[in-house]
């Protein structure tokens, strides 16, 4: 803990990592404040589940598009019209009598425009500390991310059901306006400057540990949005049991990017991540119930922050700085659509086979995200005493005789 004290004393680290999960706090809010408003106003969850669809299609389509602007215009002003474009669609899904086509459309600009705060403060972290910090820094934010995911529900369910569905979404509205307005606002943002990359859109994707990297959070994801899935259908949505299961499975990956940050990336560091989930997610299916699924999910969560640290630290050393915001898009993009898939899956499962089905769909996607990156081992950079920054961007320079 005290290299990560140290880590935090870094200047302006600390600031950036805690305006940025600000920005991002509406993440862990919207899907499910658009779930139970469109669900109030329509009196159905599957119009709700095509607003959803609609949002998600939007932002995996944005990902990469808006990253790459960031190099041709600049971070701030595409976070500024991304940032107004956005909200201006949350607080109209809000407040607006809308038909579900409506929503579905409102939904798809507000994916479409959803901040791209990730891909942004993943390119600048190489620029503020040195290269022994960068991997630690990556876990650090990895970790940090949970907060999202464990208090937004919570805080999105208190405010919707105490006081109305419009305020659960206003509130989500209201913290990705500060929020954004604070990330915008950083120092760090007028010192880093994104060079435009020379290659066409989509080239970073061919590159091997970012298409890896793209692929592996793909399963990864899908695997937790089949474990979500299932814990809810085990304990339906009125107890408790359900919130703190999912809460203790956060715990183990916060727990687990922390206690494991430091440990060097070598070539099968993803294999070795992926396989804690899997042994986790394998056992859960063994047992539907509470203590069974607190203890094996808190194992399958200890791997889940370390595997994504590792994700982006092999996306930083692979690609050139200018590429850099691309690349975060693609892996983003994936992880959207393995969410998507994870949960649609298991769905189905759940129907057909009860709760266990879901456990069965997130251990399918867990072993194959250990495969994955087993059967290419090749294509995953080896960074035991390398820098995991970026590759600098170079060109000729001119000398003009004297």
């Amino acid at each position: 803990m005290a290299s990560y004290t140290d880590l935090l004393k870094t200047p302006g680290v600390a600031r950036i990592i805690a305006a940025q999960l600000t920005a991002r706090f509406p993440s862990g809010m919207l899907s499910l404040a658009f779930l139970l408003h469109v669900e109030q106003q329509t009196g159905s969850y599957g119009s709700a589940g095509l607003v959803l669809a609609a949002t998600s299609i939007g932002q995996a389509v944005a990902g990469p598009l808006t990253s790459r602007l960031m190099g041709r215009f600049g971070m701030r002003p595409v976070l500024i019209l991304t940032l107004a474009v956005c909200a201006t669609a949350v607080v109209a899904i809000a407040v607006l009598p809308l038909t579900v086509p409506l929503y579905m459309t409102i939904g798809l600009v507000c994916g479409l425009a959803t901040p791209p705060v990730q891909p942004a403060v993943r390119t600048i972290y190489p620029k503020m500390v040195n290269s022994r910090q960068l991997t630690p820094l990556f876990s650090l934010d990895a970790s940090a991310q949970e907060i999202i995911w464990v208090v937004g529900p919570v805080v999105t369910t208190f405010i919707s059901t105490q006081i109305g569905t419009t305020w659960g979404i206003l509130a989500a509205a209201a913290m990705m306006i500060g929020g954004g307005i604070w990330f915008i606002a950083s120092p760090e943002l007028g010192r880093v400057r994104i060079p435009r990359s020379k290659r066409r859109f989509g080239v970073v994707l061919t590159r091997p540990p970012v298409l890896l990297a793209t692929v592996v959070g793909f399963l990864l994801i899908a695997a937790c949005a089949a474990i979500e899935a299932g814990v809810v259908a085990v304990f339906g949505h009125d107890g408790a049991e359900a919130g703190i299961v999912l809460a203790i499975f956060s715990v183990g990956s916060l727990a687990g990017g922390l206690l494991l940050g430091h440990t060097p990336i070598g070539p099968w560091s993803t294999a070795r991540r992926m396989a804690i989930v899997m042994v986790g997610t394998v056992v859960a299916g063994f047992g539907m119930n509470f203590p069974w699924l607190s203890v094996s999910l808190f194992i399958a969560g200890i791997g889940i922050a370390p595997a994504l640290a590792v994700l982006f630290a092999i996306v930083s050393a692979s690609v050139k700085f200018s590429d850099t915001a691309e690349a975060y898009g693609w892996v983003g993009t994936g992880q959207l659509i393995g969410a998507a898939m994870g949960s649609a899956l298991a769905g189905f499962l759940i129907d057909e086979f009860t709760a266990v089905g879901a456990f069965w769909a997130a251990a399918g996607f867990a072993v194959v995200g250990v495969i994955v990156p087993a059967v290419f081992v090749r294509w995953h950079p080896d960074l035991r005493g390398r820098d995991a920054s970026p590759l600098p961007d170079t060109e000729p320079v001119e000398i003009t005789p004297t």
